[in-house]
């Protein structure tokens, strides 16, 4: 998109998982100014030397995200602060899935759901006010491929990516006339902490590096939506229209059936 102004900011939630750090290291340089939030205290230290040594300014902002009370005063208080310019909400929890008969735990779907939708829609409201009196701002919404079909491996995940693809979708067409843009990023399998407790095949898994580079490139060009590997998405989006029969009965033989 041709006349979008330099990006100076970018607020990173997630930054020491494998997609977030590479984004920050993507976006280190001088002159950019890097916001970074994370979990893991000590890969976080050591990402903010490697981005100041780039020539970026690196300020951490520690937060649990999974505790929603007071966020969106906490994230309006950050942009009135720092005038951000570009927000990547990658911040996500996933778990390992019981045996089959079981189900899910109601704890840790609480927490999925927190941290994957519940989270990003609280900063997504804290973010909007500064946004708006600058009169532009991009959001970028990371939900994941499994947001086109639920996996009976991962269920309270799917679904926590699905609202997300859903709520990033809708608030793109609200806020445009706004001079707020929004991207849902749609990555497949990305190797990382979190991608190793997947129980199940991870085809097409890629470095971190290579992630966030297409990521850069397709916020760069102003797209909706950003979805990769191209066949896994074109994949998974055929399970969600044809029969869900015939769809369960392919992800059983390719391995995805709940244990």
């Amino acid at each position: 998109m041709s006349g979008r102004p330099p990006t100076r900011c970018v607020f990173i939630t997630g930054a020491s998982g494998g997609i977030g750090s590479a984004l920050a290291l993507a976006y280190a340089a001088p002159g950019m100014t890097l916001i970074l939030h994370g979990r893991d205290g000590a890969r976080l230290g050591n990402l903010r030397r490697q981005c100041e040594a780039l020539g970026a300014q690196v300020e951490l902002w520690a937060r649990d995200l999974a505790d929603l009370d007071g966020l969106p005063e906490a994230v309006a208080a950050l942009a009135g602060q720092n005038q951000i310019d570009l927000a990547i909400l990658n911040a996500g929890v996933t778990h390992r899935t019981p045996d089959q008969g079981e189900g899910e735990d109601w704890p840790d779907i609480e927490r999925v759901m927190a941290v994957n939708a519940r989270a990003a829609m609280a900063t997504v409201c804290g973010l909007l006010p500064a946004m708006r009196r600058q009169g532009r701002g991009h959001i970028a919404l990371v939900s994941s491929l499994s947001a086109w079909y639920g996996l009976a491996v991962t269920p309270a995940y799917c679904a926590s990516k699905a609202a997300l693809k859903a709520y990033g979708e809708a608030l793109g067409g609200w806020l445009a006339p706004q001079g707020i843009e929004v991207t849902v990023v749609l990555p497949g399998f990305v190797r990382s902490a979190m991608s190793d407790q997947f129980p199940g095949p991870r085809p097409w898994l890629m470095s971190p590096d290579r992630a966030a580079r297409i990521i850069r490139r397709g916020l760069q060009r102003g797209r909706a939506r950003i979805a990769f590997p191209l066949v896994l998405d074109l994949g998974l989006r055929l399970l969600s229209v044809i029969p869900a029969g015939v769809s369960r009965t392919i992800l059983v033989l390719l391995g995805y059936a709940g244990r």
